[in-house]
């Protein structure tokens, strides 16, 4: 009998090896990647700003320059980033006449209007980007933000045409903005001026901007 049972257990113990070595450590799935958001840098000699305002009986144009800034890019995504405008750059742009471009231009950046010399920048600063479909302009985003001007900041959701491609990122479309919220008053008639004298609340901002990634040429 012993001479029977030991063959049986030297089976037993040869045939279950195999199984048990299949068996193993737990094999685990490789963690998904993780994408981080890329900085590109934005061009201000290739991006730009305009502005329009009206009036009672009119309204002007102009531009302002961009200073710099930084776009947010998450795969071929545009996630966020910082823009920063520079307010002394800005001009008249329908006035032919230098005096009157001149006087139009010192009043804008005067403290009734914009107070340049204390805030010679704006800024955005975006928040969220959402889709937008069956738009009829041909945005295809929602961009929100903190825009910042005269020194006060307030919140601002606009449409736009945002991309990555080829390691330029580019959002452009048009803002609606009531100055009145950062402290620009004038000619306003919820702060007293007859209507006959008023400039409009919302003026309008055009924007293209450009961003590229460190590996792609400036120019």
């Amino acid at each position: 009998m012993k001479n029977l049972l030991f063959p049986l257990l030297l089976a037993a113990t040869v045939l279950s090896a195999p199984a048990q070595a299949a068996k193993g450590p737990v094999a685990r799935k490789p963690a998904a990647a993780v994408i981080a958001n890329e900085p590109y840098k934005v061009q201000p000699q290739l991006s730009s700003l305009g502005w329009t305002g009206k009036k009672i009986g009119g309204q002007h144009s102009g531009t302002i320059s961009l200073k710099e800034g930084i776009v947010l890019v998450k795969g071929s995504q545009i996630v966020g980033g910082t823009i920063v405008a520079d307010m002394t750059s800005l001009k008249n742009t329908d006035l032919t006449d230098a005096d009157y471009n001149a006087k139009l231009v010192g009043h804008l950046k005067s403290e009734d209007f914009f107070g340049v010399e204390k805030n010679p920048t704006a800024t955005f600063v975006i928040t969220s980007i959402k889709p937008l479909k069956g738009d009829a302009a041909g945005n295809n985003a929602i961009i929100t933000g903190n825009l910042t001007i005269k020194g006060k900041t307030n919140p601002l959701s606009f449409p736009a045409k945002v991309g990555v491609k080829n390691g330029v990122a580019a959002a452009s479309g048009t803002a609606t903005i009531d100055r009145t919220k950062y402290g620009v008053t004038f000619g306003s008639t919820l702060f007293g001026t007859a209507a006959d004298k008023a400039v409009e609340d919302n003026f309008s901002l055009s924007f293209n901007v450009i961003a590229k990634s460190k590996g792609v040429a400036t120019r």
